[in-house]
């Protein structure tokens, strides 16, 4: 008899760490590059035109994840990037995610707050000390990722700045690539 309920026992308990790994395996961040970017330019009629300034960069944050399920309801991503000694948070909650290898998230930092958190001086790609990833589903972090090597959750114990890192629709990158970002949830949904 209690050979049968060790086995029982044990049996059980590797169906739960099986479930909890292949729950953990739903989403994976494979990927974050990070860009210095122009503004996009576009021509219309009927207007002034205004030129850009060609010396102005945005900070251009793309992940690339794999998602398991064959179609994901909705995912936010949290998104921690460490500049000049100061973390500026955002978030982007996406909706209607396929299942794939190839899925992803964007988020962008302005050429102002560049300037405003940098101390005025010149930005360049080795001005971000860190930047990590995090995807949520339902209260519950999926997945993480962070461009160097650094602890899980390095993040946590720092004051956070938020209102600086915007999501595509938030910029002038709005009505570039439609198809290669996972669709954001607005407000009305």
């Amino acid at each position: 008899m209690k050979a049968s309920s060790l086995l029982g026992l044990f049996i059980f308990s590797l169906l739960i760490a099986c479930a909890q790994i292949g729950a953990a395996a739903d989403f994976q961040i494979t990927k974050i590059t990070k860009n210095l970017i122009s503004t996009p330019e576009f021509s219309y009629g009927g207007g002034g035109q205004y030129r850009i300034n060609p010396r102005d960069r945005w900070l251009e944050v793309e992940v690339e994840f794999i998602a398991a399920p064959d179609w994901t309801d909705e995912l936010t991503f949290k998104y921690y990037i460490l500049f000049n000694g100061n973390l500026l948070t955002g978030e982007v909650t996406h909706v209607n995610i396929p299942a794939g290898r190839e899925n992803r998230s964007v988020m962008y930092v302005s050429p102002q707050a560049l300037t405003r958190f940098g101390g005025n001086r010149p930005v360049a790609a080795n001005s971000f000390q860190n930047i990590a990833v995090q995807i949520v589903q339902g209260g519950a972090v999926k997945g993480e990722l962070s461009l160097a090597r650094a602890p899980a959750q390095w993040f946590a114990a720092l004051s956070q700045i938020s209102g600086f890192v915007l999501n595509k629709n938030e910029t002038p990158f709005a009505p570039l690539y439609w198809d290669r970002y996972e669709q954001i949830k607005t407000s009305g949904r």
